[in-house]
């Protein structure tokens, strides 16, 4: 953590260390789940089904931790619980596989896990202060946790059979939750700071970002749900899905690393319309062109702007737009409208679609929700919205 350490206090190492354990668990559960769900013999509707379940939890849980963490001015207590909880319902997964059961522990796992990320998110604002540009430096240990988890349990599986998933993804769970113990408070205002007006979510510049934000995690639903099972069935072993998800999260690295320099001299409504631009292109690459090695290494490349840059862009323009004791809620708000919210709808799609009309027309739905959201860019944007971040 060299790049952390030079300049920055143990708080900061903290929260990288919580985003590591954080988004390891997402590289251990994402990419496999599905494929444990598959081998439990469920059907693509009722594997969309359960892998959406966290969107849904994501897009009605998130705002209400985010008020009761605004309105008692403390965050902790509640990613501490959360991760708690967390790891105690997760353990339910290894005494049952009806489906019935597997719908409410995973929606009690996602009511409580959701709870977490945005509140970090705020906090991390909150311990940079008025150093916002080091935000990617920080979040970036989330990417790389991520890629050590999904890497390491895609070649765990290639010899090991898919049911010991649950006992890694339940270790990765236990770290997060020391890592969240670990993490300090930063006292923030409660109502806004005197003599400034409230920020209003009614700006033209916030309802972009929501319906952007939105549009492009739907693009993402059908690579979240089948990514791996699409690859499965095309002949890549879990070796290649693993490095395959990993090299999407390395380019991924490398734009939180080096987005301060690309929003210093870049309009908000530029780097959107080049990532929404670019999610059409890798989304048609997925769907018509999987079995071409070379194009679909290309394709993983582009995460890094489908979701690195667009992500980066947007809660760093969250973050300058609306006073500390409102990041808890607005950053919630965001996370639910579009990972939540979008996230639903396109994996929920794709469950429909999969099967039926096959993964080339879900990708190309996909792609679809890309070019929606970069026609709302471009009208929606006008020159004094389209704010430097």
């Amino acid at each position: 953590m060299n790049q952390l350490t030079s300049g920055s206090s143990a708080a900061h190492l903290r929260l990288a260390a919580w985003y590591f354990m954080y988004f390891a668990f997402v590289g251990a559960y994402m990419p496999y789940f599905s494929l444990y769900l598959e081998a439990q013999s469920l059907t693509p509707s009722r594997i969309a089904l359960l892998m959406t379940l966290g969107q849904l939890m994501r897009l009605l849980t998130p705002v209400f931790w985010g008020w009761i963490s605004d309105y008692s001015g403390r965050r902790t207590p509640i990613i501490r619980t959360s991760a708690l909880l967390s790891m105690l319902i997760f353990t339910v997964y290894f005494f049952t596989v009806d489906f019935i059961s597997l719908v409410l522990v995973t929606a009690l796992l996602h009511f409580f896990w959701c709870a977490a990320l945005p509140l970090v998110e705020a906090l991390t604002f909150a311990h940079l202060r008025d150093t916002n540009n080091s935000y990617g430096r920080v979040r970036v240990w989330g990417s790389i946790g991520f890629v050590v988890a999904v890497f390491g349990v895609g070649v765990w599986l290639n010899h090991q059979p898919i049911a010991s998933l649950l006992a890694i993804t339940w270790l990765i769970l236990g770290l997060m939750l020391l890592a969240a113990w670990r993490l300090k408070e930063v006292a923030t205002p409660h109502f806004v700071q005197s003599g400034k007006p409230s920020p209003s979510l009614r700006q033209s510049r916030v309802i972009v970002l929501m319906v952007v934000g939105f549009l492009m995690s739907a693009a993402h639903g059908a690579f979240y749900v089948f990514y791996s099972i699409h690859l499965a069935a095309n002949g890549y072993d879990s070796t290649a899905t693993g490095f395959l998800w990993s090299l999407g999260v390395i380019a991924e690295v490398l734009v939180f690393i080096y987005m301060p320099h690309i929003v210093d001299h870049q309009k908000l409504k530029r780097v959107l319309m080049l990532c929404l631009a670019l999610a059409v292109l890798r989304f048609l690459i997925i769907g018509w062109c999987i079995e071409m090695v070379a194009l679909v290494v290309v394709a993983q490349i582009l995460h890094g702007a489908t979701f690195g840059a667009h992500h980066v862009a947007s809660v760093a323009s969250l973050n300058q737009w609306f006073l500390p004791g409102q990041q808890g809620r607005i950053q919630a708000l965001y996370g639910s409208l579009s990972f939540g919210g979008g996230g639903l709808l396109g994996g929920l799609i794709a469950g429909q679609t999969w099967a039926s009309l096959g993964p080339e027309i879900s990708f190309t739905i996909s792609a679809g929700f890309a070019l929606l959201g970069l026609a709302a860019t471009h009208f929606a944007f006008s020159a004094t919205t389209a704010q430097s971040i």
